[in-house]
């Protein structure tokens, strides 16, 4: 009995990543670098710069996983915007479900401030939930959802957007007013390339796109980025 219990971490250890590997393939996710020619890739869950601080369950590599369908339309909006010497670039894309639990345990740790000073100076972090920044399921574990901003080609410099991606607060709604009109203008270019190819937006964040017609409205996967 004893030696059987023992054994079986090490099985589910082996097991685990053949059977996500085998999620992400049958759903039909595909890497964005390979789907999008010129996007750029930052996956800001991956590393440690981002609200938390540290890296975020599920990012086991700094790999943008989408819905083939997801994919397709991105890699449209990419092509629109080569004649205007833009181009993407991501900070999310497929949240494994693990990762989104990540935030909310974060987001109840009323102790943890660090990110403070960065992320959310104005907001107070009781209010992330009501307020509609943190949630307990995320569009983005379906596959279809999307974090991007607008970069030169030339260069791959970011355009000024009036605010940091995952700002906590009105500063980065699409309708706030009181950022630059040069911010205002760079905004309404990306929501107006990615309407174009089906992707619509998100009321509290200039940068959150999902696909219209996304394959899995109803599903939120958690295999790992790998």
């Amino acid at each position: 009995m004893h030696s059987g219990l023992a054994k079986l971490p090490l099985v589910l250890l082996l097991v685990l990543p053949a059977a996500e590997a085998f999620a992400q393939t049958a759903a039909g996710f595909v890497d964005a670098a390979t789907a999008v020619q010129g996007i750029v890739v930052d996956m800001r869950y991956f590393g440690s710069h981002n609200f938390v601080g540290t890296r975020i369950d599920g990012y086991e590599a700094p790999r943008c996983l989408l819905t083939r369908q997801a994919a397709t339309a991105l890699a449209a909006v990419e092509s629109d915007l080569e004649s205007r010497g833009l181009g993407l670039k991501v900070f999310d894309c497929y949240r494994p479900a693990r990762a989104v639990a990540h935030f909310v345990r974060w987001a109840r740790d009323l102790a943890d401030l660090q990110g403070k000073a960065e992320f959310y100076p104005e907001a107070d972090k009781r209010n992330l939930f009501k307020e509609g920044y943190i949630a307990s399921r995320s569009g983005h574990s379906r596959g279809s959802t999307i974090d991007i901003t607008l970069v030169t080609r030339q260069d791959g410099r970011d355009l000024d957007m009036g605010s940091p991606f995952d700002f906590f607060g009105p500063r980065s709604w699409p309708s706030y007013r009181g950022v630059s009109e040069e911010a205002r203008n760079h905004r309404a270019l990306l929501a107006g390339a990615m309407r174009r190819r089906g992707f619509g937006p998100y009321e509290r964040e200039w940068w959150h796109f999902t696909l219209a017609r996304e394959p899995f409205p109803n599903t939120y996967f958690d295999f790992a980025v790998r």
